[in-house]
């Protein structure tokens, strides 16, 4: 029992070698525990089958070689016969021999090479990395990392070559990538053409809107600018081409065409020194215009001071006035220092915005108290302007009122940089000094424009009961800023803008919210302007297709050809009257009129020529369709072109 206990029967049946069962051809059979278990454990214990998967593999190949193109024909040795009669007609044996139609060539066997090998585990090698290199790694899923990517999801060069080279035509009837090459705009190689036209026809809203009008409904202040930012434009663009006649003004270097922008006729010369006065010229070189601030009377000692000039030149930042260069001239009949600017048509300076009020006798009254979000805005722009000319190793040392530009509402600029540089060179102040009295000008100016006392700015009267005076109009924090910056740093420390950046955090994030709105409002108007463009362009083209005077002749221009519904739909556009024939202005009906004919609309108008005769209804695509036709034939090589 014991023995029974510790020693079990074997359940398992012992996998032995196949007997041969009288095969003859057993040893080029393959041993089946070989093909299961890779290995046979009788194979020098009597297995009489093969164990070389090898030499198995490449008898069997040889075995389906038995029969080719090179083995004899075959020929019974009985021919069976039968008592059914044959299908083929005794004709066929006089038929022309077949000969093949590619050549007669017996097409050979694919080679043995060709054929499937069979699934033997024995044959398959253990996987080895080779090349693994440990300082490229592999993300999660096994992917490599973008730098190894040769992939670039942003690149369109293989899109590009198969797309053309020119501009996409929307108004072309037939919307065909390939066949719309460019026959209204101008080859633009430089751009890839898009894959779909634009829908120009439709406006996308932007910006608040009126509640009560409904969607498909506009008024037309909608497609322009509003009339007051229209006038200011306006008033820009006609100042900045404002001339002067029958002036003696003489032409400056390249700067021609001088008009006088001072509004006093006084010499001053108690900002820099000497006489200044300020001109609005055109260059010759690039057709701009620019402010000239010329320095009376000035004689240039060192020529190194007007290469200290050229150095502000590295500044670009929006609050200041960028300088373009810095000579010297005898044109004005004297030694004169000339000063080249940027120009901002109708801007003013903070002296004409917060310091002089007069009433229509001229006598000056009081003024309201500035704002202290004004301040702040003024406070943030012109710490952004000096941070950027510190950066420079410059310093502002001018932020007089009288210099301080208003450019746009809230928006000002530091001007007339660069000057004391030049006439105060010899001097040679320290960097480090005149870069601690920016703040001290900084804390003068804002002061001066809280408490509306223009002296505080330019002289050195006491500041302490001004500073009082804050607490009547402004808060805790303005007070306390004004202060810091009219605070001397006591030596040898200085003192730190970003420290003075930092602590008006607060105020800066406020600046920056409505620069944003700004930015919004601009963009809103923009594009109520993005359409008018194209209508110009449609209006354009019938400009140029009505009444034609060399195509008098031809029957299609004719008031018979096809070209005569243009010339009604002109009527129809522009050309309305009411009951008693009085003329119809409506500038609505013109732009609902142009925008369904850009979009071939399928809408159906009646046309009515002038004297009562003729009348057809016709729809705006083929009013279309006739329009790019009768252009198409303006724009052919054997016409005329305008």
């Amino acid at each position: 029992m014991s023995s029974a206990r510790f020693n079990p029967p074997e359940l398992r049946k012992p996998a032995g070698s196949p007997r041969p069962k009288g095969r003859e051809n057993s040893k080029d059979t393959l041993c089946r525990n070989v093909t299961i278990y890779g290995h046979c454990r009788w194979e020098d214990s009597g297995c009489v089958f093969s164990h070389d998967p090898n030499k198995t593999l490449n008898s069997q190949v040889d075995s389906k070689k038995s029969l080719n193109v090179e083995s004899p024909a075959f020929t019974p040795s009985i021919l069976s016969v039968s008592g059914k009669t044959s299908a083929i007609s005794s004709q066929a044996a006089s038929a022309a021999p077949f000969t093949p139609r590619f050549g007669g060539t017996t097409t050979p066997n694919p080679p043995a090479d060709a054929e499937q090998a069979i699934f033997n585990p024995a044959t398959i090698k253990e996987f080895t990395p080779q090349n693994y290199d440990l300082s490229h790694g592999l993300l999660a899923n096994g992917a490599a990392p973008e730098a190894q990517t040769s992939y670039d999801p942003f690149s369109m060069q293989a899109m590009n070559q198969a797309m053309p080279t020119g501009p996409y035509n929307p108004y072309l009837e037939e919307n065909n990538i390939q066949t719309n090459a460019a026959g209204y705009f101008q080859t633009q190689a430089a751009f890839s053409s898009p894959a779909q036209p634009l829908q120009y026809h439709l406006y996308a809203p932007v910006g608040a809107h009126r509640q009560d009008l409904l969607a498909y409904q506009r008024h037309t202040h909608d497609f322009f600018m509003p009339n007051d930012l229209r006038e200011d434009l306006q008033k820009k663009s006609e100042a900045a081409r404002q001339v002067m006649p029958n002036s003696q003004l003489p032409v400056v270097e390249h700067y021609h065409t001088l008009v006088p922008l001072d509004i006093s006729h006084h010499k001053s010369a108690t900002v820099f020194g000497f006489p200044s006065w300020v001109y609005k010229a055109v260059s010759s070189k690039n057709g701009l215009t620019y402010v000239l601030r010329r320095i009376e009377g000035f004689r240039l000692s060192n020529a190194n001071a007007v290469q200290s000039a050229k150095n502000w030149k590295r500044v670009d930042n929006a609050g200041v006035v960028s300088v373009i260069d810095a000579f010297t001239t005898r044109a004005f009949g004297d030694s004169s220092l000339i000063f080249v600017y940027n120009y901002y048509p109708l801007s003013k300076t903070l002296v004409e915005t917060h310091f002089t009020n007069t009433n229509r006798y001229g006598n000056r009254i009081a003024t309201a108290v500035v704002s202290e979000q004004i301040l702040w805005g003024y406070i943030v722009q012109i710490a952004n302007a000096i941070k950027a000319i510190h950066a420079a190793n410059l310093a502002a040392r001018c932020m007089d009122p009288s210099k301080v530009l208003v450019t746009d509402k809230n928006r000002i600029r530091l001007n007339a940089c660069s000057i004391l540089d030049v006439v105060q060179f010899e001097a040679d102040r320290p960097m480090v000094e005149l870069q601690q009295e920016d703040f001290i000008l900084f804390g003068k100016l804002i002061l001066a424009i809280a408490t509306n006392n223009l002296n505080l700015a330019s002289s050195n009267t006491p500041l302490k009961g001004s500073l009082e005076s804050l607490k009547r109009n402004y808060s805790v924090e303005f007070r306390d800023t004004v202060e810091w910056l009219l605070t001397p740093a006591i030596a040898p420390e200085a003192k730190d803008l970003n420290e003075f950046i930092r602590g008006i955090s607060g105020q800066i994030m406020t600046s920056y919210d409505n620069s944003l709105h700004a930015n919004d409002t601009a963009i809103g108007t923009l594009s109520q302007e993005l359409e008018n463009g194209r209508l110009f362009r449609l209006i354009a083209k019938l400009g140029t297709i009505n009444e034609r005077p060399e195509y008098e002749a031809d029957v299609k221009w004719s008031e018979v050809g096809e070209r005569y519904i243009l010339k009604l739909f002109r009527d129809y556009v522009f050309h309305q009257v009411n009951a008693d024939g009085k003329p119809v202005v409506d500038l609505a009906h013109i732009l609902e009129c142009m925008n369904k004919l850009d979009a071939g609309s399928s809408q159906q108008i009646k046309l009515v020529s002038r004297d009562d005769q003729d009348c057809m209804i016709v729809s705006y695509k083929e009013l279309k369709k006739q329009v790019d036709l009768a252009f198409g034939e303006l724009l052919k090589p054997s016409g005329k072109r305008y």
